[in-house]
Parts: C-alpha cells; sequence; structure tokens
C-alpha cells in the first residue's frame, strides 16, 4: 500500500475556505473559483475510498493532464486508478462498456467537423455548399446541446428554415446509425439516454461513481448537467468547482442555469466561496471587480490578493490597427531590454501574451512580431488533427476500428489513389445502399461482380484485403518500437510518401507535410507505451497497449500543440482560448465598442433580455481577459477606417486618470525598443 498524505499534509498552504472545500466529502459541494482537485482526490482516497471510484472531469484534455499529475504528486501511483478525463472521454468509455443496449457496437466510430459536414451535404443531395452545411450543423449541435432528438426539434420548429433542418437532422441520424458512428454531441447526449432509459446500467455506474468532480462547471451544458445528476444519483457525492463570473461560452451551449439549479436539485449542498486570487495583484483586482460589479450575481463575491499593490493597469490609445501592433511589439521589446525603472525579472518571451476577441485581430500582430524578429504562436489556431495528411492516416485507423465507418473508407481507398474511381465508388454506394450494408461489407459481396465490372471489383477486393490484413497486425502490436515499425512498413506499403511530393509543386512544403505524418506516427507509437525515454533520456516503464486499442481513442485526442507549452516564444491567443491560462505579462488589445464587447447592435429588433444577457458575457470576457488593455482611435472596416470608439469597459474599471493617459515611460521604452531592434537587426546581418 503506497504511503498517502494525511490529513494535515493535504491541507499545508491552504487558506481556510481551500481547506473546507478539500475536506467536505459527505454530500454535494459547490467551490466558487478557484480548483483544487488534485488535494480533495487525495482527501478521498486517504478517507478510505478506492480511486478506481473517483472520477474529475474536465473540459480539456490539457487540464486533465495537469490534474493527473497534480494527484500523481499527492497520492503516487494510486492517482493512476483515478478517471480523470473529459467529458467526452468520458461518455467513450461509457458507450464502449455499455453502448450495445442502444445498439451501438464497441468499435464505434466518432466522426470529425468535415466529415459531419460531408454527410449532411449528401443528406441534403450533395449540391449543398459548405457554409450552408456548417449552419445545419451548428443548428444540429445546438438541438443536442439541448437535450432534443430529432423529432422533438421538428415538433418545436417555428420557421421553414427550422423544420428543413430538423428533417435534415433525421436523415443524418439515420446516415450515423448505419455507419455505426457518432459525432461529439452524441458522447454526451447517448449516455445521458443510457442512464435515463436503462436503469441496470444506471445503478451500476452510480455504484461505480463514489465521488465525481467537475472542473469549470459554469461551462457545463443543459445536456452534461443531466448527465450530472444522473451519474451522482440520490448519494450526490461530487464536488463542482466553478465560477459564474468567468462563464463566457453561452455560444456552444454553456448556461449559468446550472449554478442556479444547483442548490435547488440539491437542498444539502454546500457552496464554498474562495475569494483570495493567487495571480494577480491588487490593482489588476480592483479593475477585474469594478467591470464585472454590474452583473447580476448569482453567488456574490469580491476577489482580493495579498501579492500587493502591483503596477498599475495602463490603457494606451493607438491611432489604428497597425500602430497598436508596433505598439505592442515595441512594449515586449521595451520589457525585455529594460533596466532600473524598467526592469522586469521575465526576460523570456515565453513570458508575454496578446490577447483578443476574434480570430482575424492576429493578423497585423503575426507582421509586426515577425518584422521584429520576435518568435511567436497563435495559440488555437489549424489543430495538428485538421491537418490533410493527418486526416489521411486517421481515416485509415478509424476504419481498422469500425469497417461500418463509410467517410473513413471513401478517405482511406481515395489517398493514395489505388485505381479504384470514382465511377467504381458511385456504383459501390449504389450496391451498398440498395442491400443496407455498409461500403466495405459490400466489396466482399458475391454479387458485386454482377453490379461492377471484373477489374473495379478487384480493386476493391485488393484494398479490402490490405486493411484486413492491417487490422490483424494492429491488433496485435504493441509497445511503441513494434508500432514504429508498423507504421513505417504500413506508409511504405501504401506509397504515402511519395504521394504527397507528388501532390506538390513545393518540395519544401511536401517535406513539412511528410514530417508531420513522422511526427504523427511517433506520437502514435509512444501512447502504445512500454519503455519511453523522455527528453532527459530517462526511461520509464508505462502500459502497454495495441495500436488498434490506441487508434479508437484517435477522435477525441487533442491536437499535439498541447505539448509545446513550454516553447519560448510570444502567444497570440482569443480570450476565449486563453481562460485557465495565465502569462506575467498579458496584453488585451482591440477594447474597442463593437469588439469587446462585440457587435452589440442595441437599436437593432432584438429583445431586451436577449441584449442584455449578450452585454454580461461580453463583460465577463472582459473580466477574463483583464490586465493592460489598449484601444484604437481608428479602426479598419471594410476598406475605410472609422472613428476608434474605447470600450465602455475601459470606463468601468475605474481606474485613475493617469494609467488611461500616454504613459510619459512609454517614449523611453519605445526608444530602447527601438534600439534593440536596430542592434539585433546588426547582429542578424
Amino acid at each position: 500500500m503506497p504511503h498517502l498524505p494525511t490529513h494535515s499534509t493535504l491541507t499545508v498552504g491552504l487558506n481556510p475556505a481551500q481547506q473546507d472545500a478539500v475536506l467536505h466529502l459527505g454530500g454535494p459541494c459547490l467551490v466558487l473559483a478557484g480548483a483544487g482537485s488534485g488535494n480533495k482526490i487525495a482527501r478521498l482516497i486517504e478517507a478510505g475510498l478506492e480511486p478506481e471510484r473517483i472520477a474529475a472531469i474536465t473540459f480539456t484534455n490539457k487540464a486533465a493532464a495537469e490534474m493527473r499529475e497534480r494527484a500523481r504528486q499527492l497520492v503516487g501511483k494510486g492517482a493512476k486508478k483515478v478517471v480523470i478525463c473529459t467529458f467526452h472521454a468520458l461518455g467513450v468509455r461509457m458507450l464502449r462498456q455499455d453502448g450495445e443496449v442502444l445498439g451501438l457496437k464497441p468499435k464505434f466510430s466518432i466522426l470529425d467537423t468535415d466529415d459531419i459536414t460531408g454527410i449532411l451535404k449528401d443528406c441534403a443531395g450533395g449540391s449543398t455548399d459548405v457554409a450552408t452545411a456548417r449552419q445545419w450543423q451548428w443548428a444540429i449541435s445546438a438541438w443536442k446541446n439541448a437535450g432534443l432528438t430529432a423529432d422533438e426539434a421538428l415538433a418545436q420548429a417555428q420557421t421553414e428554415d427550422d423544420r428543413a433542418t430538423a428533417i435534415l437532422m433525421q436523415r443524418y441520424q439515420e446516415r450515423l446509425s448505419a455507419y455505426q458512428a457518432v459525432d461529439f454531441d452524441d458522447l454526451i447526449g447517448l449516455p445521458l439516454k443510457l442512464l435515463q432509459h436503462h436503469a441496470d446500467v444506471r445503478m451500476r455506474w452510480q455504484q461505480q461513481m463514489g465521488h465525481v468532480l467537475v472542473d469549470e462547471y459554469q461551462d457545463t451544458n443543459a445536456t452534461q448537467y443531466e448527465l450530472l445528476k444522473l451519474l451522482v444519483g440520490e448519494r450526490a457525492r461530487f464536488t463542482a468547482v466553478g465560477d459564474d463570473d468567468q462563464s463566457i461560452y453561452g455560444w456552444r451551449g454553456a448556461t449559468l442555469d446550472n449554478l442556479r439549479k444547483l442548490p435547488i436539485d440539491f437542498p444539502a449542498l454546500k457552496v464554498v466561496t474562495l475569494e483570495q486570487n493567487y495571480r494577480s495583484t491588487s490593482a489588476i483586482l480592483r479593475a477585474a471587480n469594478n467591470v464585472i460589479g454590474p452583473n447580476p450575481k448569482l453567488y456574490p463575491k469580491k476577489l482580493w490578493s495579498d501579492l500587493g499593490e502591483g503596477e498599475p493597469v495602463r490603457v494606451l490609445a493607438a491611432d489604428n490597427e497597425e500602430h497598436e501592433a508596433e505598439r505592442m511589439v515595441s512594449r515586449i521589446v521595451g520589457i525585455r531590454a529594460g533596466s532600473g525603472v524598467l526592469s522586469s525579472p521575465h526576460k523570456e518571451f515565453r513570458d508575454f501574451c496578446i490577447l483578443y476577441r476574434a480570430n482575424h485581430q492576429a493578423k497585423l500582430f503575426e507582421v509586426a512580431l515577425r518584422k521584429a524578429q520576435i518568435p511567436y504562436k497563435v495559440s488555437g489556431g489549424t489543430s495538428f488533427f485538421d491537418r490533410a495528411e493527418i486526416k489521411d492516416l486517421c481515416a485509415w485507423l478509424r476504419l481498422l476500428v469500425n469497417n461500418n465507418d463509410d467517410p473513413a473508407f471513401m478517405r482511406a481507398i481515395t489517398t493514395p489513389k489505388r485505381g479504384v474511381g470514382h465511377q467504381t465508388l458511385a456504383g459501390l454506394g449504389e450496391f451498398a445502399g440498395k442491400y443496407k450494408v455498409s461500403l466495405f461489407e459490400a466489396l466482399f459481396s458475391h454479387s458485386l461482380s454482377a453490379a461492377l465490372p471484373a477489374r473495379a471489383v478487384s480493386s476493391l477486393h485488393e484494398f479490402g484485403r490490405t486493411m484486413n490484413e492491417l487490422e490483424h497486425r494492429a491488433r496485435h502490436t504493441t509497445g511503441a518500437d513494434n508500432a514504429r515499425t508498423f507504421l513505417a512498413d504500413w506508409l511504405k506499403d501504401i506509397g504515402y510518401e511519395q504521394h504527397l511530393y507528388d501532390g506538390e509543386d513545393n518540395e519544401k512544403v511536401a517535406a513539412a507535410r511528410w514530417n508531420n505524418v513522422v511526427e504523427f506516427c511517433d506520437w502514435m507509437a509512444q501512447r502504445c507505451g512500454g519503455q519511453i525515454e523522455d527528453a532527459a533520456g530517462v526511461s520509464t516503464e508505462t502500459e502497454r497497449k495495441t495500436l488498434l486499442e490506441v487508434a479508437q481513442t484517435i477522435a477525441l485526442l487533442s491536437t499535439i500543440s498541447e505539448r509545446e507549452q513550454d516553447q519560448n516564444v510570444v502567444t497570440l491567443s482569443t480570450l476565449h482560448a486563453a481562460k485557465g491560462l495565465e502569462w506575467p505579462h498579458v496584453m488585451l488589445v482591440g477594447v474597442n465598442e463593437g469588439l469587446l464587447p462585440f457587435k452589440l447592435d442595441e437599436t437593432a429588433d432584438v429583445p431586451a433580455d436577449q441584449l442584455a444577457q449578450r452585454l454580461e458575457e461580453e463583460r465577463r470576457l472582459m473580466y477574463v481577459g483583464i490586465t493592460r488593455a489598449s484601444w484604437l482611435k481608428r479602426r479598419k472596416k471594410g476598406r475605410e477606417f472609422i472613428s476608434g470608439k474605447a470600450s465602455r469597459f475601459i470606463a468601468e474599471m475605474a481606474l485613475d486618470q493617469a494609467t488611461v493617459r500616454e504613459d510619459p515611460r512609454e517614449k523611453l521604452r519605445a526608444l530602447r525598443a527601438e534600439f534593440a531592434q536596430r542592434a539585433q537587426a546588426g547582429r542578424v546581418t
């Protein structure tokens, strides 16, 4: 039995409110603001709860990894057995285990955005543009997040467009069923259906879940809340950690109603308010409290800090977008090159972040950073898994796991080209539709030869045999080294590297795409376990998995770029993508009416309550991002410049007016920045 931390050890360094949150085990608990789930996991284990009966649910793989590491530091190997995962990963676990009662095979596929768009276009007749298909996708996702079936959506439809979309949703669901596939929304909706309609399954999961912890609870949607209620049952052993002032995902279904419902649905709820902040100085928290003040409060609180007053929050006015970008870059260079009054203990590029409301604002900052030869990354940019070459390989892996995955079949059989043309695939699709079988199953049908030419059938059979052989090998391939060999042989056999070079006029682009493939294969192999060596050369033994088991989780994996958190680069990020992260120096840019708050047309025909809710969420977004802010005297709209109006949130911060005017030290900082840039350019040339 590993040595566990004692009751007193677990509360060392925690303030009284944090201790209260960690030590309360007997029933429902809502912790407002800061987390602390790692300590609570350790306390539950210390109290005698088996680690495998503890579930900690987060919203990102990165957050799950951090929680897992924190728990490991506190309880050692016992943390391995704790179920620490995202809501969607928990849904996968439940459906793999019990989905058969819903008619779902254990090896179902998880479709990505492009797959869904393609299916919806096909359901509508194939001539629809991508933008329209995406709108259908968002509408269907919103209905699913609200817990509505296609029939219920149709019954509630108030416009012709809504009715047409609901009918399309019915066809879409039929396709998913035929493909033995689910989308991301189904990973919450189907487990909920599982617990609602199958009492034996519900009882088993409630017994299995001794205590459930949910981080970022304010980001849950209606379906996730219902799922949580059924998981914890009447015993209600759970801890929700959240902050109503940081609820900024209303556009994707998150609802503050879940915070309102907790004390009603769970009368014994214990509410612990954590008001002491360990990240920000008093100056920053004062501005943040002032901004969020006008919003209605579910649970009143006021953040405070004992880190001292700190530097004042500065508001800088820029002439236009280009000037703003130049000023921010000069500020970065100036702080790094500063001395005396301008000195900073933070000299690394990784200590700086530029935050903005919308993705399109990043471009000019990228230009300015490149001009100054400052390395940077755009957080929330193109996902590694969204690259065409990675999607190609994932299609093959998905088909290994689930032969009924028709979208994966279509991509795999045509990438690289294998002598199977569009006419052959159209004929195969018609045959499969007629006999209601998957494309893969259809290609082995004895009667296929009557529908297609012999040469076409031969090519299809060759592809089918290749997939069957790969599936057999993947099922028996474990360990990182064996997985690397398998993947290298596979790519060589299908000629994928040559396929990339043949498809690109620029060899450097082809080489970069091939490097992505190599990195992906190495990453897949690492997940197969065995003796793994880290960057420092230290070897550790990890759990061995077959390549087929790793392939089953492929659609849930987050971007490989999550491993790049320690890169010494400036971060560019939207406010939404930055929540939960922190940097020593943060610049919040574009704080103008029309950007933050975003396009609040108070003259439009929008109900007053909806307009108020939008403004409240925009205010919460400002609250999340507050540090230093700049605004534009002019900003571009289309091809014209319009007068820039400072955001109403700047006035709400109630800053000392001296900090809003031009800071005299800015000129000195800018001169030093310019000197540093010239010196750097001189060294380069």
